[in-house]
């Protein structure tokens, strides 16, 4: 039975806020992990943890921490699969005016205007950024809502400045579904987030979204821009990532645990989509991790 999930969701600062900041310091299966959107722009920073990002088009997995900013109505899943004991992962939700468009229309506040524009494809900031900036944004749960307020500008001018940032979602979504098919979505989403180890036929996930096989591949493209089987493959290489980096596994059974049945397939698929051989890419965690 899947879990069907909105995919608009309503996000609420408490009383006399108009910021949301929410902080998780404990291993946690995110709440947050479905197909979604919201007029906020939200800021994550994740200073210990490990999941997947899902932005727009985008898939790849994370291993440690990352500090990210997506624009209002991408759609995205929750990115954490676990913390760890001494990791924290703090979110922070605002509307795109919170400061009013006369004031964001000031000459001074240009560079911040044009950093949402960037978010509505999604950013990933490096390790520089990380490190000077993720401190701040973890500070915000101590402020006062004026606090929060006033800290939360002087972070934004700082990403606005930074230069060591990647756009995730470079194709750009063209989000344009409307909300029974933003449902539909999600369905397909959680689907082959829970069964893409499996081999996963058009015509099964076809009759999940109460369609026919080329109805749905024809929506499923318009929808997200790829094909379903393309969307597919990424799940199972985004978790092959994850495999090469933590588990001592052999390639062969790390391409089978992650629901290709075919090592070839597997190794081309995984070169077209990082860059690398499987084995280019565990030598290079490896390396970073020593």
């Amino acid at each position: 039975m899947i879990n069907i999930k909105p995919s608009y969701e309503k996000v609420s600062p408490n009383f006399g806020n108009s910021i949301l900041v929410k902080q998780n310091v404990k291993n946690h299966n995110s709440k947050r992990a479905f197909w979604h959107f919201h007029p906020e722009i939200e800021l994550v920073y994740v200073n210990k943890g490990k999941g997947k990002r899902h932005i727009g088009s985008h898939l790849s997995y994370f291993n440690n921490s990352q500090l990210i900013l997506i624009g209002a109505n991408l759609p995205h899943n929750g990115f954490t699969d676990r913390l760890t004991a001494q990791g924290k992962e703090t979110l922070v939700q605002f509307r795109p005016e919170v400061y009013g468009t006369d004031f964001l229309a000031l000459p001074e506040l240009k560079s911040i205007q044009q950093l949402f524009g960037r978010a509505k494809k999604g950013l990933l900031f490096k390790s520089d950024t990380k490190k000077r900036i993720g401190p701040k944004i973890e500070s915000l749960a101590n402020k006062d809502s004026f606090g929060q307020l006033i800290s939360l500008l002087e972070i934004l001018d700082d990403l606005a400045k930074a230069e060591d940032y990647e756009i995730l979602n470079a194709d750009g979504f063209a989000f344009e579904t409307e909300p029974q098919d933003n449902l539909k979505i999600d369905v397909i989403f959680n689907f082959v987030n829970t069964n893409f180890k499996e081999q996963i036929s058009l015509s099964e996930v076809a009759d999940l979204a109460s369609m026919t096989v080329p109805g749905f591949c024809r929506y499923f493209k318009k929808a997200t821009g790829k094909t379903f089987t393309q969307m597919v493959n990424e799940y199972r290489v985004v978790h092959a990532t994850k495999l090469l980096s933590e588990s001592e596994s052999s390639i062969t059974d790390i391409c089978f645990a992650s629901g290709f049945n075919n090592f070839s397939h597997f190794n081309k698929l995984f070169k077209a989509f990082t860059g690398k051989t499987a084995l280019q890419y565990r030598k290079e965690m490896r390396r970073m991790i020593q």
